[in-house]
């Protein structure tokens, strides 16, 4: 199955805006190569909610489109850090699993955060409550708004980078 690829831009941007904070923590506390995983990781992960155009009986902007799939992609993310930690104790399988938890939760939420610039918008709270967001920022395929996005993430990235690894060399 192929990767969606369209807008990925922005959804990319997106989640590198909202992992920025996240990997800034990591970073200072003194995990630089699990902050710089973490922008990867976002980053491969920003397109999943988009997955659903490819599986028959998904609305596209549906299920994958909500907090509780959030949530799951985060539990699974986080359970995949704590397996992997196992081994060298319980801090670190801990430390990994909030890690893995946090990574997986606010990518999937900055996807559908950009989504709901969209005059498409978003149900987040489906099917719980149908409170419908739509801010009608831009198209999703304006590719100024796309790649405006893509940049801001990026800096917001090299902001936490650099104040990160300014702080940690005091």
């Amino acid at each position: 199955m192929p990767l969606p690829h369209v807008h990925r831009e922005g959804h990319v941007g997106a989640a590198l805006l909202a992992y920025a904070p996240v990997g800034f923590i990591v970073f200072v506390v003194g995990f630089e190569g699990a902050a710089m995983a973490g922008a990867v990781g976002a980053g491969l992960l920003a397109m999943v909610p988009d997955y659903d155009q490819h599986v028959p009986g998904i609305t596209h902007r549906g299920l994958t489109h909500t907090v509780w799939f959030a949530a799951l992609v985060g539990l699974g993310l986080g359970l995949a850090g704590v397996a992997i930690g196992s081994n060298d104790g319980t801090l670190t399988a801990i430390g990994l699993g909030v890690f893995g938890l946090l990574v997986g939760t606010v990518t999937i939420l900055s996807h559908i955060a950009a989504d709901a610039l969209t005059p498409m918008g978003v149900e987040p709270y489906a099917p719980v409550r149908d409170d419908h967001y739509s801010y009608d920022v831009a198209r999703a395929a304006n590719p100024i708004a796309n790649y405006g996005l893509l940049a801001l993430g990026i800096a917001a990235s090299g902001v936490a980078l650099v104040v990160g690894n300014a702080l940690t060399n005091m």
